[in-house]
């Protein structure tokens, strides 16, 4: 099963949207430079699997004109009620009505969209010389970090597949989605082939903020609360022993391809 069809995992952040909103990182502001360029404002963007609407009010704040899309209403209801229009199902099915865009975009969510069908469905809704901009983070924790906390996943959750996303051992690699991503866009003839940017950045976490987004990853979600909450005590153990915070280092990986003249 590919990631995209496994459904249970792809529509569990609901069940925890406002804290998925308070607690999931934003993004660097240079990310939307290259995503929506000089002159923002206006620029109607279409972001597929806008969850709680963390992209789609950053890109909004430029002057955007945002339309969500999200598969589910949980999520949604977060993003309407923070001020992002939404409109509530999977996007390979979505009916534009017509509707045309200058950017498609997909913060952290083209992996659970079938790439072939969503870069078709893309390539529909963009204008001529529009872009479909998707893009990931991948954290890259500091050694320290990892050294405590590495015999804790292995000990409570070794089977926990966000880890390696969370805590870096793929920091350097390029982030799950990605590959297929590219792969349909090069085979599409409705696209120019893609480019890659990387950018890096930080956040600083204490304790409590980094066991309040834990458990909105969806391999962490789907542990039992019994194991989920002997994995936060331990973890919080950890960061207890570095003082109580640290340092996060991420790198966001954006995927972009101009949508070609018809």
């Amino acid at each position: 099963m590919t990631l995209h069809e496994d459904r249970g995992r792809a529509e569990s952040f609901g069940a925890a949207a406002e804290r998925y909103d308070r607690s999931r990182p934003d993004y660097p502001g240079e990310l939307f430079d290259a995503v929506l360029g000089e002159g923002a404002t206006g620029l109607r963007v279409l972001d597929v699997g806008c969850g709680t609407g963390i992209a789609a009010r950053q890109m909004a704040a430029r002057g955007a004109v945002v339309l969500g899309v999200e598969v589910d209403a949980r999520m949604a209801a977060v993003a309407r009620a923070r001020g992002t229009e939404v409109e509530v199902g999977p996007f390979e099915g979505w009916d534009p009505r017509g509707r045309l865009f200058d950017r498609v975009t997909a913060a952290q969510a083209w992996h659970w969209v079938d790439p072939g069908r969503g870069t078709e469905v893309a390539a529909t809704v963009l204008e001529d010389g529009g872009r479909l901009c998707l893009w990931w983070n991948v954290a890259d924790a500091p050694p320290g970090f990892r050294a405590l906390v590495e015999p804790v996943y292995q000990r409570v959750a070794a089977e926990a597949h966000a880890f390696s996303v969370l805590l870096g051992s793929t920091a350097r690699q390029t982030p799950f989605g990605v590959e297929a991503a590219a792969t349909a866009i090069e085979a599409s003839p409705l696209f120019a082939a893609p480019t890659v940017t990387r950018l890096a950045w930080s956040r600083r976490y204490s304790r409590e903020q980094w066991l309040d987004q834990l458990p909105t990853h969806s391999d962490h979600a789907r542990l039992s609360p019994e194991r989920l909450a002997e994995l936060l005590e331990a973890v919080g153990g950890a960061i207890d022993v570095l003082g109580g915070a640290f340092e996060m280092a991420y790198t966001t990986t954006l995927l972009s391809a101009e949508r070609v003249a018809r």
